[in-house]
């Protein structure tokens, strides 16, 4: 029975959920895992610019892996011809990679693995594994969104997300710095975790989410960016009209513009530094990950916020 009465929770609106009829899982590594186990792929062909902790579920369960190399445009370079038991993983980069994913999956069919971590909101392709983790666009502790159309019969307990709440507070009293340190620690205590059904909390959270709203702030910001400092980017990718990005990556030879940043409190990420121990200097995945600064341009802030960015980047 429901308990009747008693102290509050947090007031959290129930609304739609943007990827409603997704399976929810914990995390996006664990979707990856989900689509390793129930394929039973021998062989995944990965991208040298991805995030190391994609390798954990090979790791765990034996699928062999091996790398190939994107150009400029974030696009495969490399030949690939894959076998009957390999798949393709692709990272749309950003959230700007949609239209070259369809054009992928026409070619690649079913062997393709849509890595969308970085593009909440690209839409999933009908027959093509596809899934979205939660925390890189909103607020919440963990959560991960999987499509496929072959499902493991297996039982996964729910997952607890409670105790992982504390710099999403912190933020919102005491400021980004305060938090930074919980923030790191729940990312390390995601690793090595099973496979879980998104937490009770996370899914409520994320029934709270005014999605609409974000992605117009979220579009707009990246407009006012690329319109004054597109001239200077090498990095060129189009916003399509369906696009919402998860950043605005900026890709100048300018020294030290990281670290002028990050001193002026616009605190950007690296993505990603083992791609600087997997490659060569030659190549253009470590030169992305080296000089490449992924602007923030989130449903926090505005037009004064992103000219404060443009103004240092400027200088």
């Amino acid at each position: 029975m429901n308990p009747i009465g008693g102290y509050f929770s947090l007031e959290l609106s129930r609304h739609e959920e943007y990827h409603k009829n997704s399976i929810r899982l914990n995390t996006g590594r664990n979707c990856l895992e989900y689509i390793l186990r129930a394929r039973r792929y021998k062989k995944v062909y990965l991208p040298y610019y991805t995030c190391e902790v994609v390798l954990e579920p090979f790791k765990k369960l034996g699928v062999d892996y091996e790398f190939y190399h994107i150009d400029i445009h974030l696009e495969i370079r490399d030949q690939l011809t894959l076998k009957a038991d390999e798949a393709l993983l692709y990272v749309n980069y950003y959230g700007l990679k949609q239209r070259y994913i369809e054009s992928m999956a026409a070619k690649v069919g079913e062997h393709l693995i849509v890595d969308n971590t970085q593009a909440f909101y690209a839409k999933p392709i009908v027959g093509i594994d596809t899934f979205y983790t939660c925390r890189k666009f909103f607020g919440v502790p963990d959560g991960a969104y999987l499509y496929t159309d072959i499902l493991l019969e297996e039982y996964f307990e729910q997952d607890l997300s409670f105790d992982r709440m504390a710099s999403l507070s912190k933020r919102i009293d005491l400021g980004p710095e305060s938090g930074y340190a919980d923030f790191c620690q729940v990312s390390h205590n995601l690793i090595g975790q099973p496979i879980k059904k998104m937490s009770r909390l996370t899914e409520r959270m994320m029934q709270g989410i005014d999605y609409t709203s974000i992605a117009q702030k979220r579009r707009t910001n990246y407009s006012q960016l690329h319109e004054a400092l597109g001239a200077s980017n090498t990095m060129e990718l189009q916003l399509d009209d369906d696009a919402v990005p998860m950043v605005y990556p900026y890709f100048a030879p300018v020294m030290g513009l990281r670290e002028k940043l990050i001193d002026n409190k616009v605190f950007v990420a690296r993505y990603w530094p083992n791609v600087l121990e997997w490659t060569a200097e030659k190549d253009i995945e470590y030169q992305i990950a080296y000089q490449m600064q992924p602007l923030p341009i989130d449903q926090r802030y505005g037009a004064e916020e992103m000219k404060r960015v443009i103004e240092i980047v400027k200088q």
